[in-house]
Order: structure tokens, then C-alpha cells, then sequence
């Protein structure tokens, strides 16, 4: 099943479902990327119309719910739009099979998995098995430390990489300055690899690096499962051929933002992690 993509005259999108017969009485999932608001209309309009043509069963997977990565609800007049997005998500008319099952990784703020309302069943996945099965095939994985950028990625993440000694940095403020600490661990002499949800600019990360690499660590790698980086910011971690120094030893993230993929594919340090795998399986749930 696929869907025919073409626009009006007025740029709106004109939308047809090929093979709309075919799909009666079948189990259909549809993958969606929200990576930019021009793209998402013409998605849920497709996403709204499938549970409409008898299929057994609608299963969405979001890998990325993008719009709360900047949620701060701190005056009257700011506007949730996570929770705008979630409440378009939960009115998906129900199927034959019942409510539409929701598949999303790691999603940015905890408190965001409860703004879906009772029509749809939210399924929250995350990335961290596929870092940790990467972990294990390094020639050094005996000598990984885990390092988070803040209580808040540990709190997250702490409980799926208990078999890994952890470094806690700290984010603190001098003046208009926002300067990373080492809160607590050593990662003297280790593998440091910083894990997190999602990187917009990167300079966090770079923080962190030049705090552990100033307390012993012999390499500092990284992970997130959402790579965002606007305005081309992956490129701040490139390994440059000047035989300079390589502050990052491995860049690791998901293919949940695609247009993120295409631009650091075989570009050092970075690796592109796979959710195909743990899609597959979160669909025979």
C-alpha cells in the first residue's frame, strides 16, 4: 500500500491511497516522520483516512514526536504545542481492530506520553538496546563508562544501563553562562560514552566532552536517538583531515530524522543506528 502525493493549484496537497481495496480486513501500519511542519497536513491526512477503509487493525509509528523538544511552559500565553499534537494524534478515527496503536521512541519529556487521550494506545520504545548491542561489539567495550549530560538523561536512562559504571555531569550558571560540571563518577582512563535523547546544537555535548576529557577519559564517544542538528550543526562534530584531534571517537544516533541520515552518512564520526529491527518487532506486539 502507498500513497500518491500531488498538490492544487493552491499548493494544498491532492492525496490519493493506491490500492485502497486491497488494504480491507488487513493490519496496516503506517510510518510517519513529522520532520518539519510543511510535512506533516498531508501525513495525518492519509492517517485519518486509513482506519476508515475496514482495516483489522492501524498501527502509526512516529519515531520522533518533535514538537515538545522545546516545551517550556513558563508564562501565561505559551502554548503546549506537544500537547496540541497529541490531542490531533488522539482523535485518529478507530478501526475495526479498535484504537490506533501509537509507536514513539524516546520521547523528549516524560510527562508528554500522558497528553494522549483514550482513542489511541501509545507504545514508548527506545533506542537504548541498540546502543548497548553496539557497546558490546567495541574492542574496548570492558573499559565503557556512561556519562549523562544532566540529572534529567539520567533519570531517563539510568535504570537500562545499570551494568555500565556512570559519570553524572551538571549544567550550572555563571553569569549569563550556562557551564558543564562533573557532578559525580570518574571516567579516568575509559571509554566515556555521553547518552542522551535527542541533540539540537550540540553544544552541550561539547561541553560534556571537554569536562570528561579534562578528568582522564582516553576516549569520549556519543549517543542520542534523535539527531536533529538545524542548521546543519552536525557539522561541529566532524573529524577534520588536519591530524588534528578527534574530540568525539564514535557519533551515534537513530534514523528518526531522516533528512539527518542522508546528511552524516559516512561521515565521521558518525554511525547511523537502524530502528528497522526494533520497528518489526514492535509491530508483532
Amino acid at each position: 500500500m502507498d500513497s500518491c502525493a500531488r498538490s492544487f493549484a493552491d499548493g494544498f496537497p491532492n492525496l490519493f491511497i493506491n490500492n485502497a481495496h486491497d488494504i480491507r480486513g488487513q493490519h496496516v501500519a503506517f510510518l510517519a516522520s513529522f520532520s518539519s511542519p510543511a510535512v506533516i497536513f498531508e501525513q495525518l491526512s492519509v492517517i485519518f483516512a486509513l482506519p476508515r477503509l475496514f482495516v483489522a487493525s492501524f498501527t502509526l509509528v512516529l519515531p520522533f514526536f518533535p514538537t515538545g523538544t522545546f516545551e517550556r511552559m513558563e508564562e501565561e500565553g505559551d502554548v503546549a504545542t506537544a500537547f496540541t499534537m497529541a490531542r490531533i494524534i488522539s482523535n485518529i478515527p478507530i478501526s475495526r481492530g479498535g484504537p490506533t496503536s501509537l509507536v514513539i521512541y524516546d520521547i523528549h519529556a516524560l510527562q508528554e506520553r500522558f497528553y494522549f487521550g483514550d482513542h489511541v494506545l501509545p507504545l514508548f520504545e527506545t533506542g537504548i538496546p541498540l546502543l548497548k548491542q553496539r557497546l558490546q561489539q567495541l574492542p574496548d567495550s570492558e573499559k565503557i563508562v556512561i556519562a549523562f549530560p544532566d540529572d534529567g538523561a539520567w533519570k531517563r536512562f539510568h535504570k537500562q544501563l545499570v551494568h555500565y559504571p556512570t559519570v553524572i555531569c551538571t549544567k550550572v550558571r555563571e553569569g549569563d553562562k550556562r557551564i558543564v560540571r562533573l557532578k559525580e563518577g570518574n571516567p579516568a582512563g575509559c571509554h566515556v560514552v555521553i547518552v542522551d535523547d535527542l541533540v539540537q546544537s550540540g553544544g552541550t555535548l561539547i561541553e560534556c566532552q571537554k569536562v570528561l576529557a579534562a578528568h582522564g577519559a582516553s576516549k569520549v564517544s556519543a549517543y542520542v536517538t534523535h539527531g536533529i542538528f538545524p542548521n546543519r550543526s552536525w557539522e561541529r562534530f566532524l573529524h577534520k583531515n588536519d591530524g588534528s584531534e578527534k574530540a568525539f571517537t564514535y557519533f551515534w544516533t537513530t534514523d528518526s530524522c531522516p533528512h539527518t541520515v542522508k546528511a552524516v552518512a559516512n561521515n565521521a564520526p558518525f554511525e547511523v543506528i537502524s530502528l528497522a529491527g526494533s520497528i518489526a518487532d514492535a509491530l508483532q506486539i
